[in-house]
């Protein structure tokens, strides 16, 4: 008992010491634990918003070029956007000029790439009835289709073209040029001969 006595502060003294101890230890881990999870809907939200970035970018589309010509102010190439029609692209060549015959344009068509707008002048014949069309009838020629020009849904026009043999010789002609006689189309991948023989009156390539 008197020893007991005599060590009782010092083995209060330890125990308290302990404590002490294991709460500074444990005190760091608790406020990482909680810095940690604090971080995690950070983390979460910018993820979940880059797909949307990367989608937005894929719809951005590149821009297009028309060709105009005729009873206009400046004739020449301009660059148009998706969603144009024929009076933005007339308004970049300076307008029409005073002899331009106005009724047989159409200015509320959309463009597209590559197109041709013409502007016959008042009094002036012109075969096709809407002259802004110019870069479709370029794509036909004494009814035959040209290979070097026509897209997609006018190649599959052609006898025994769908849709892959049709994309086959814009490919072809992307990569490799234009074709320099129809014999040429030949060589796109799934046009063997008896194919070409079923297609050779309805094409050219001039």
């Amino acid at each position: 008992m008197i020893w007991l006595e005599k060590y009782k502060m010092l083995l209060i003294g330890g125990v308290v010491t302990a404590l002490v101890v294991f709460l500074y230890i444990s005190k760091p881990k608790e406020e990482l634990s909680a810095g940690g999870d604090a971080g995690l809907p950070g983390v979460m939200e910018e993820k979940s918003e880059k797909p949307f970035e990367m989608e937005e970018h894929e719809v951005a589309s590149g821009p297009l070029f028309v060709d105009v010509k005729g009873a206009v102010s400046s004739p020449g190439l301009y660059e148009a956007k998706e969603g144009d029609r024929v009076l933005d692209a007339i308004d970049q060549a300076g307008g029409l000029i005073k002899t331009a015959d106005e009724k047989q344009v159409n200015f509320a068509q959309k463009v597209h790439d590559e197109m041709i707008i013409y502007i016959p002048e008042k009094g002036e014949v012109v075969e096709e009835a809407l002259p802004t069309m110019a870069a479709h009838s370029s794509t036909q020629a004494a009814g035959k289709i040209n290979i070097n020009r026509a897209d997609l849904s006018e190649l599959q026009n052609l006898p025994g073209v769908g849709p892959a043999k049709a994309q086959a010789i814009i490919d072809y002609r992307e990569e490799q040029g234009p074709f320099k006689k129809v014999e040429d189309i030949q060589n796109v991948s799934g046009i063997g001969e008896k194919t070409f023989e079923k297609l050779q009156e309805s094409i050219t390539v001039n």
